[in-house]
Protein backbone atom coordinates (compact mmCIF):
# COMPACT_ATOMS: atom_id res chain seq x y z
CA UNK A 1 0.00 0.00 0.00
CA UNK A 2 1.41 3.11 -1.26
CA UNK A 3 1.54 5.96 1.70
CA UNK A 4 -0.01 9.46 1.21
CA UNK A 5 2.32 11.90 0.84
CA UNK A 6 0.34 14.68 -1.60
CA UNK A 7 0.07 17.21 0.89
CA UNK A 8 3.38 16.25 3.05
CA UNK A 9 4.90 19.52 1.73
CA UNK A 10 4.38 23.19 1.25
CA UNK A 11 2.24 24.04 -1.51
CA UNK A 12 2.40 27.51 -3.54
CA UNK A 13 -1.58 27.17 -4.06
CA UNK A 14 -3.73 24.10 -2.87
CA UNK A 15 -5.45 22.98 -6.12
CA UNK A 16 -9.24 21.49 -5.78
CA UNK A 17 -9.11 17.92 -4.65
CA UNK A 18 -9.86 15.57 -7.35
CA UNK A 19 -9.99 11.15 -7.50
CA UNK A 20 -6.94 11.58 -10.16
CA UNK A 21 -4.18 9.27 -10.85
CA UNK A 22 -2.12 10.41 -7.56
CA UNK A 23 -5.07 10.05 -5.42
CA UNK A 24 -5.51 6.72 -6.86
CA UNK A 25 -2.38 5.26 -6.19
CA UNK A 26 -2.59 6.37 -2.34
CA UNK A 27 -6.65 5.90 -1.84
CA UNK A 28 -6.09 2.77 0.53
CA UNK A 29 -3.69 4.77 2.25
CA UNK A 30 -5.40 7.81 2.37
CA UNK A 31 -8.53 6.75 3.39
CA UNK A 32 -8.09 3.70 6.36
CA UNK A 33 -5.69 7.21 7.81
CA UNK A 34 -8.85 9.34 7.38
CA UNK A 35 -12.32 7.84 7.59
CA UNK A 36 -12.74 6.58 11.29
CA UNK A 37 -13.72 2.71 11.07
CA UNK A 38 -13.56 2.50 7.56
CA UNK A 39 -12.61 -0.94 7.56
CA UNK A 40 -15.70 -2.06 9.76
CA UNK A 41 -17.99 -0.05 7.51
CA UNK A 42 -17.29 -2.11 4.43
CA UNK A 43 -17.28 -5.59 6.52
CA UNK A 44 -20.52 -4.81 7.76
CA UNK A 45 -21.85 -3.49 4.59
CA UNK A 46 -20.95 -6.52 2.56
CA UNK A 47 -22.72 -8.59 5.24
CA UNK A 48 -25.89 -6.59 4.72
CA UNK A 49 -25.49 -6.35 0.95
CA UNK A 50 -25.23 -10.66 1.10
CA UNK A 51 -28.10 -10.41 3.38
CA UNK A 52 -30.62 -8.70 1.56
CA UNK A 53 -29.54 -9.15 -2.14
CA UNK A 54 -31.77 -11.21 -4.12
CA UNK A 55 -31.45 -13.13 -7.55
CA UNK A 56 -32.44 -10.89 -10.56
CA UNK A 57 -31.63 -8.21 -9.47
CA UNK A 58 -28.38 -5.76 -9.45
CA UNK A 59 -26.45 -4.24 -6.77
CA UNK A 60 -25.43 -1.37 -7.35
CA UNK A 61 -22.12 0.99 -5.94
CA UNK A 62 -22.56 4.41 -6.47
CA UNK A 63 -18.92 6.07 -6.27
CA UNK A 64 -17.46 2.74 -6.09
CA UNK A 65 -13.25 4.62 -6.21
CA UNK A 66 -11.13 1.45 -6.83
CA UNK A 67 -13.31 -1.45 -5.61
CA UNK A 68 -12.96 -1.76 -1.48
CA UNK A 69 -16.75 -2.76 -1.04
CA UNK A 70 -16.35 -4.62 -4.48
CA UNK A 71 -13.75 -7.02 -3.59
CA UNK A 72 -15.27 -7.39 0.25
CA UNK A 73 -18.77 -8.27 -1.17
CA UNK A 74 -17.32 -11.09 -3.55
CA UNK A 75 -15.58 -13.08 -0.57
CA UNK A 76 -18.67 -12.45 1.33
CA UNK A 77 -20.85 -14.29 -0.92
CA UNK A 78 -18.52 -16.72 -2.17
CA UNK A 79 -20.21 -19.30 -4.65
CA UNK A 80 -23.41 -17.44 -4.32
CA UNK A 81 -24.17 -15.95 -7.88
CA UNK A 82 -24.81 -12.45 -8.01
CA UNK A 83 -24.74 -9.10 -10.44
CA UNK A 84 -23.41 -6.22 -9.43
CA UNK A 85 -22.40 -2.88 -11.12
CA UNK A 86 -19.92 -0.34 -9.73
CA UNK A 87 -19.82 3.05 -11.01
CA UNK A 88 -17.34 5.77 -10.58
CA UNK A 89 -15.87 8.80 -12.69
CA UNK A 90 -12.65 8.92 -11.98
CA UNK A 91 -10.75 6.46 -14.69
CA UNK A 92 -7.73 6.23 -12.40
CA UNK A 93 -9.94 4.17 -9.89
CA UNK A 94 -11.67 2.11 -12.22
CA UNK A 95 -8.34 1.26 -13.34
CA UNK A 96 -7.13 -0.09 -9.89
CA UNK A 97 -11.01 -2.15 -9.53
CA UNK A 98 -10.40 -3.95 -13.41
CA UNK A 99 -6.89 -5.20 -12.07
CA UNK A 100 -8.58 -6.83 -8.73
CA UNK A 101 -11.23 -8.50 -10.63
CA UNK A 102 -9.04 -9.80 -13.70
CA UNK A 103 -7.41 -11.99 -10.56
CA UNK A 104 -10.42 -12.74 -9.07
CA UNK A 105 -12.36 -15.64 -9.82
CA UNK A 106 -15.57 -14.36 -9.28
CA UNK A 107 -14.71 -10.87 -10.68
CA UNK A 108 -16.48 -10.94 -14.17
CA UNK A 109 -19.94 -10.70 -11.71
CA UNK A 110 -19.02 -7.23 -11.54
CA UNK A 111 -19.67 -4.90 -14.17
CA UNK A 112 -17.69 -1.21 -13.72
CA UNK A 113 -19.02 1.61 -15.56
CA UNK A 114 -17.33 5.52 -15.90
CA UNK A 115 -20.27 7.57 -16.02
CA UNK A 116 -21.36 11.08 -13.42
CA UNK A 117 -23.77 8.94 -11.32
CA UNK A 118 -26.37 11.66 -11.67
CA UNK A 119 -26.69 10.24 -15.71
CA UNK A 120 -26.96 7.08 -14.68
CA UNK A 121 -29.77 5.02 -15.94
CA UNK A 122 -30.20 2.27 -13.06
CA UNK A 123 -31.92 -1.10 -13.20
CA UNK A 124 -34.20 -2.84 -10.33
CA UNK A 125 -31.69 -3.03 -7.50
CA UNK A 126 -32.07 -4.66 -3.82
CA UNK A 127 -29.18 -2.91 -2.78
CA UNK A 128 -27.83 0.30 -3.66
CA UNK A 129 -24.37 1.46 -1.91
CA UNK A 130 -23.51 5.07 -1.53
CA UNK A 131 -20.18 5.29 0.76
CA UNK A 132 -18.78 8.60 0.65
CA UNK A 133 -19.92 9.83 -2.14
CA UNK A 134 -23.13 12.49 -1.91
CA UNK A 135 -20.76 14.72 -0.35
CA UNK A 136 -19.43 15.67 -3.58
CA UNK A 137 -22.37 15.96 -5.09
CA UNK A 138 -23.81 19.52 -6.06
CA UNK A 139 -26.51 19.97 -2.74
CA UNK A 140 -29.01 20.86 -5.30
CA UNK A 141 -28.66 17.63 -7.06
CA UNK A 142 -28.98 15.86 -3.71
CA UNK A 143 -32.47 14.78 -3.39
CA UNK A 144 -33.16 14.06 -6.76
CA UNK A 145 -30.61 11.22 -6.90
CA UNK A 146 -31.94 9.50 -3.37
CA UNK A 147 -35.60 9.73 -4.74
CA UNK A 148 -34.27 8.11 -8.13
CA UNK A 149 -32.33 5.10 -5.42
CA UNK A 150 -35.70 4.52 -4.09
CA UNK A 151 -37.86 4.66 -7.16
CA UNK A 152 -34.71 1.93 -8.58
CA UNK A 153 -34.92 -0.37 -5.19
CA UNK A 154 -37.41 -3.79 -5.18
CA UNK A 155 -39.85 -3.92 -2.57
CA UNK A 156 -37.57 -4.44 0.68
CA UNK A 157 -34.42 -3.55 -0.56
CA UNK A 158 -31.82 -0.92 1.23
CA UNK A 159 -30.03 2.00 0.75
CA UNK A 160 -26.73 1.87 2.71
CA UNK A 161 -25.13 4.91 2.77
CA UNK A 162 -22.14 6.37 4.84
CA UNK A 163 -21.00 10.11 5.03
CA UNK A 164 -19.20 12.69 7.02
CA UNK A 165 -21.69 15.11 8.52
CA UNK A 166 -21.79 18.32 9.95
CA UNK A 167 -23.30 18.85 13.29
CA UNK A 168 -26.27 21.92 13.49
CA UNK A 169 -25.08 23.11 17.06
CA UNK A 170 -22.03 25.14 16.29
CA UNK A 171 -20.13 23.95 19.50
CA UNK A 172 -20.78 20.29 18.91
CA UNK A 173 -19.69 20.63 15.13
CA UNK A 174 -16.77 22.36 16.56
CA UNK A 175 -15.99 19.42 19.17
CA UNK A 176 -16.39 16.76 16.14
CA UNK A 177 -13.92 18.87 13.86
CA UNK A 178 -11.10 18.94 16.87
CA UNK A 179 -11.44 15.14 17.71
CA UNK A 180 -11.47 14.13 13.54
CA UNK A 181 -8.13 16.32 13.43
CA UNK A 182 -6.99 14.58 16.29
CA UNK A 183 -7.72 11.25 14.64
CA UNK A 184 -6.01 11.85 11.69
CA UNK A 185 -2.87 13.16 13.56
CA UNK A 186 -3.01 10.26 15.41
CA UNK A 187 -2.65 8.40 12.03
CA UNK A 188 0.66 10.16 11.21
CA UNK A 189 -1.08 13.08 9.20
CA UNK A 190 1.08 16.64 10.02
CA UNK A 191 -0.76 19.79 10.67
CA UNK A 192 0.30 21.12 7.40
CA UNK A 193 -0.85 18.23 5.22
CA UNK A 194 -4.45 18.07 7.30
CA UNK A 195 -4.51 22.28 6.91
CA UNK A 196 -3.77 21.60 2.82
CA UNK A 197 -5.82 18.81 2.38
CA UNK A 198 -8.87 20.92 4.08
CA UNK A 199 -7.81 23.62 1.65
CA UNK A 200 -8.44 21.59 -1.15
CA UNK A 201 -11.95 20.02 -0.08
CA UNK A 202 -12.92 23.07 0.26
CA UNK A 203 -16.40 23.45 -1.49
CA UNK A 204 -15.39 20.45 -3.04
CA UNK A 205 -17.13 18.33 0.15
CA UNK A 206 -19.94 19.87 1.05
CA UNK A 207 -21.10 17.50 4.12
CA UNK A 208 -25.13 17.86 5.57
CA UNK A 209 -26.66 17.32 8.94
CA UNK A 210 -28.01 13.87 9.98
CA UNK A 211 -31.10 16.12 10.20
CA UNK A 212 -31.14 17.18 6.31
CA UNK A 213 -29.92 13.34 5.70
CA UNK A 214 -32.89 11.98 7.28
CA UNK A 215 -35.34 14.47 5.96
CA UNK A 216 -33.96 13.54 2.45
CA UNK A 217 -34.40 9.96 2.90
CA UNK A 218 -38.06 10.39 4.45
CA UNK A 219 -38.86 12.86 1.62
CA UNK A 220 -37.70 10.14 -1.08
CA UNK A 221 -40.06 7.38 0.44
CA UNK A 222 -37.76 5.65 3.12
CA UNK A 223 -39.80 5.11 6.09
CA UNK A 224 -37.26 2.98 7.87
CA UNK A 225 -34.12 4.83 8.54
CA UNK A 226 -31.64 3.81 10.92
CA UNK A 227 -27.89 5.22 11.56
CA UNK A 228 -26.33 1.72 12.67
CA UNK A 229 -22.58 3.01 12.97
CA UNK A 230 -21.71 6.82 13.93
CA UNK A 231 -18.13 8.68 14.56
CA UNK A 232 -18.38 11.98 15.78
CA UNK A 233 -18.92 13.00 12.42
CA UNK A 234 -18.64 10.33 10.23
CA UNK A 235 -22.10 8.55 9.77
CA UNK A 236 -23.26 5.33 7.80
CA UNK A 237 -27.23 4.67 7.60
CA UNK A 238 -29.67 2.05 6.43
CA UNK A 239 -32.38 2.92 4.41
CA UNK A 240 -34.87 0.56 4.00
CA UNK A 241 -37.99 0.40 0.89
CA UNK A 242 -40.98 -0.58 2.61
CA UNK A 243 -42.08 -4.50 0.95
CA UNK A 244 -45.32 -3.44 0.16
CA UNK A 245 -44.31 -1.09 -2.09
CA UNK A 246 -43.95 -1.23 -6.12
Amino acid sequence: MSQDTIYSKKLPSVPPFEFNENVAGVFNDMIHRSVPLYRETVKRQAQLAARFYTKGTAIIDLGCSNGNFGMRLLNEMGKRPLRMIAVDNSAPMLAIYQKLLDNHPSGNQIELIQANIQDLAMEPASVVILNLTLQFLPIAERDALITRIHQTLTPGGILLITEKVIHEESQLSALQQEFYYRFKGENGYSNLEISQKRDALDNVLVPDSVETHTARFNAAGFTKVDIWQKWFNFTSFICMKDEEES
